[in-house]
């Protein structure tokens, strides 16, 4: 019921030692800055929301959805293995210092909405550029948006559940759907082992990676 930092703490710990790849939301402000990414796929969004503000707006938020692209192009090819991640880090300086310096320009540009969002993404600078300086650290979190999007269409299609007990049991089921097809599991086979494992008695096979749990 909520997404504050309670809840937050709660669900992965008061000592979390990953990264955490989000939006600006301040329930995680908790973690700090060098150890979060922020997602870009909200960050263009909210650059192309800047040309609805004049001619000032217009012009910032175009140059930063064009340092966007170049840096989504650099990244791709980083993912498909045609650059090395020592060129990105190379190419991704001069990008790193323009989007800085659009960005203080949008803070002291006069208008409002545009200054207000520019500094609150300054303040989260450490967290910008994360993904570049780590292996391993996607630039959005689009892999978890998709991962949960069978849940909410689950959810809206079946207005939900009407106890705890099967709230409980959908959290777990999809959970563990996901995770499977992540790891191209046979979903089945995992479930028909959970339950022969209950009946006799004995422990669930592991949800871990193979390599992982042994």
């Amino acid at each position: 019921q909520s997404r504050g930092a309670v809840v937050a703490k709660e669900l992965l710990g008061e000592c979390f030692k990953g990264f955490l790849i989000t939006d600006r939301w301040n329930g995680y402000n908790w973690i700090p800055a060098s150890m979060r990414q922020l997602c870009w796929a909200h960050l263009v969004r909210q650059f192309k929301g800047f040309e609805d503000y004049g001619v000032h707006g217009q012009r910032i938020g175009q140059a930063l959805q064009a340092c966007s692209a170049s840096m989504f192009s650099h990244w791709q090819r980083v993912r498909d293995g045609t650059l090395q991640r020592s060129s990105f880090q190379q190419y991704m300086g001069p990008i790193r210092s323009e989007v800085l310096e659009l960005l203080r320009e949008g803070s002291v540009c006069g208008v409002p909405k545009i200054a207000g969002r520019c500094k609150e993404i300054l303040k989260l600078q450490p967290a910008l550029f994360t993904f570049v300086r780590v292996p391993g650290i996607e630039p959005t979190n689009n892999i978890a948006e998709r991962a949960a999007r069978p849940a909410v269409l689950w959810r809206k299609g079946s207005f939900g559940t009407d106890s705890k007990d099967g709230s409980c049991f959908v959290g777990r089921i999809l959970t563990a759907v996901t995770t499977l097809r992540m790891q191209k599991r046979n979903v089945l086979d995992y479930i028909t082992q959970a339950c022969e494992a209950r009946l006799h008695g004995h422990t669930a096979p592991s949800l871990l990676p193979h390599p992982l749990h042994a």
